[in-house]
């Protein structure tokens, strides 16, 4: 099958349709608003359901529904919209169901504007709602990556009856790429055992997060600790871009990334070794891959469309072995690679003026 030339929206839902979602439940709003018109187009020609609710409330209680009964569904809004869908999303995580969730971020907090950002990344990667779930979480930096980790977001959604984000950038949302829709299986639609859709087998089956009994509450919450545990071990996912040598690594993920590539070369082109580490799934985070590359690594530097979210994992990771520089752009602003070069020289300068006065000091 020849590439097709699309936005990283519309390629989301083509990767949710030959992943076997037949469930689409949303409310418009920018820049997520191509998925929904997209969901809307391919999910009723593959034999499911698109149905704009009436608000994000209403769209994450539909999902609720709709995975209770063992469909693959999904919903996809941006900021101001996932914080409505939050207490559902702890709902759904409590009654140990599947879904994925899709978040194009813009700026905020409130309003704020329809330009790319990333300052959602405590609300999907630490739980905006109540109560101690987790949701696996997914960043893509490609058109590419929004059709294949959509396909992997229901697989792990499944694997572990959990919500699973997609958590990208409105311009990854927004750009147009080539796209390879490779030719696969389609996701054979059975009922899960757990499910409840309205034959007497499954009658017998509760979907609940309701649980009186503190003994009975606190162990479903180990039992969820536990999954959450294992999905670390065995579900985390990264990039490396010529760290094998690097003395200083960066860190950033979606369209960051991208820019850091190029911030990488130019570094390389001076002399200095720098390479790149981007994570691909914010939870489970890469903190062992981080904590390897730091016996090797003088410094990390973290960029962000945001005022520092993900740094606070680095710097977690890191355990205070190595320095972590921090670099932002917010308001919808994307960081170009020039300035993040000139800002990385001037650091870099910046400390060996100290490492030479503090030297000085004790001699």
């Amino acid at each position: 099958m020849p590439k097709q030339l699309i936005k990283g929206n519309d390629a989301l839902v083509k990767g949710a349709v030959l992943a076997g979602c037949r469930a689409f439940y949303g409310y418009p709003i920018t820049p997520a608003n191509e998925i929904a018109e997209a969901a809307a187009y391919y999910i009723p020609l593959a034999g499911g359901t698109f149905l704009q609710a009436e608000s994000e409330v209403a769209a994450i209680n539909m999902v609720y529904g709709a995975a209770s009964a063992g469909i693959r569904a999904m919903t996809a809004s941006s900021g101001p919209g996932i914080s409505l869908m939050s207490e559902g999303i702890s709902y759904i995580a409590g009654a140990e169901l599947p879904c994925v969730v899709v978040n194009v971020m813009r700026g905020g907090p409130g309003l704020g504007n329809i330009a790319p950002e990333q300052s959602d990344y405590f609300q999907a990667v630490k739980g905006g709602g109540h109560g101690n779930y987790r949701c696996l979480v997914l960043a893509p930096a490609t058109a590419q990556e929004m059709c294949d980790l959509t396909r992997l977001a229901f697989d792990l959604a499944d694997k572990y009856r959990n919500p699973v984000f997609i958590l990208a950038d409105g311009y990854t949302g927004q750009m147009m790429e080539p796209v390879d829709f490779l030719t696969v299986d389609a996701h054979a639609q059975v009922t899960p055992e757990w499910a409840v859709d309205g034959t007497a087998e499954t009658r017998k089956n509760l979907i609940t997060s309701l649980y009186i009994h503190p003994d009975e509450l606190e162990a479903h919450v180990r039992k969820l600790e536990a999954k959450y545990k294992r999905a670390s071990e065995v579900e985390t996912r990264w990039e490396n871009y010529r760290t094998e040598d690097a003395d200083v690594v960066f860190l950033g993920y979606g369209v960051v990334a991208r820019i850091l590539k190029s911030v990488v070369e130019m570094l390389r082109g001076r002399g200095i070794r720098a390479g790149l580490l981007r994570p691909i799934t914010l939870f489970p985070f890469p903190s062992g891959e981080i904590r390897r590359l730091a016996k090797q690594a003088a410094l990390f530097y973290v960029v962000e469309m945001s005022t520092g979210q993900m740094v606070e994992d680095v710097r977690l990771a890191v355990e205070g072995a190595r320095p972590v520089e921090f670099y932002s752009r917010v308001g919808g602003n994307v960081p170009s690679a020039e300035e993040i070069f000139e800002k990385v020289l001037k650091t870099m300068e910046a400390r060996a003026a100290n490492s030479v006065e503090e030297v000085l000091s004790h001699a």
